[in-house]
């Protein structure tokens, strides 16, 4: 009888592993190129800014999304090519009623905006256009790369222990010069 409760339980258990990671990887949907000689990355997170976040916002607190970005080789241990760390952080002022939206591309702030648009703040959270991972010059022609993409939103998402939901999926190419 244990037996079988423990196979069930942890049947049950991959199960719902596999379906938050097909979820998670159908939510992010990744466009890698090449562009200027760099392997440009473009992403875009569904779903994420959802009404959790948007109370979340409301209130004042600040949310900030994070995006890790590999480049990488496949091989018997994967080889990282390149990394970039890009994030968004929305500070919300409730007396004005205006969205500040700061981009910050490995710790340098790339871009800020104040605006009242929803839209706008939903754009700049979760998508984001043409990010330079790495240059071409370090790639090999003819192989197999892929793009891993990890997000992380603050404070939304997390558990009491201060941990955040993350989402992960990467977007295979084959570089061609």
């Amino acid at each position: 009888m244990r037996l079988l409760l423990r196979t069930l339980s942890l049947s049950v258990a991959l199960l719902l592993f596999t379906a938050a990671a097909v979820r998670s990887q159908e939510s992010l949907k990744i466009t890698p190129s090449i562009s200027d000689n760099h392997v440009v990355v473009s992403f875009e997170l569904d779903d994420a800014y959802n009404e959790a976040v948007r109370e979340a916002i409301a209130s004042g607190l600040r949310t900030t999304f994070t995006y890790d970005l590999e480049l990488r080789t496949f091989a018997w241990i994967d080889r990282t090519v390149g990394t970039t760390t890009v994030s968004t952080t929305d500070r919300y002022d409730n007396l004005t009623r205006r969205h500040t939206l700061t981009r910050t591309v490995d710790g340098r702030v790339e871009g800020v905006l104040v605006t009242e648009d929803d839209n706008v703040v939903k754009t700049w959270l979760t998508k984001w256009i043409r990010v330079p991972v790495a240059g071409t010059v370090s790639l090999d022609p003819a192989r197999d790369y892929y793009v891993r993409v990890t997000t992380r939103a603050r404070p939304v998402g997390g558990s009491f222990l201060g941990l955040t939901k993350t989402i992960t999926a990467r977007a295979r190419f084959t570089f061609i010069p």
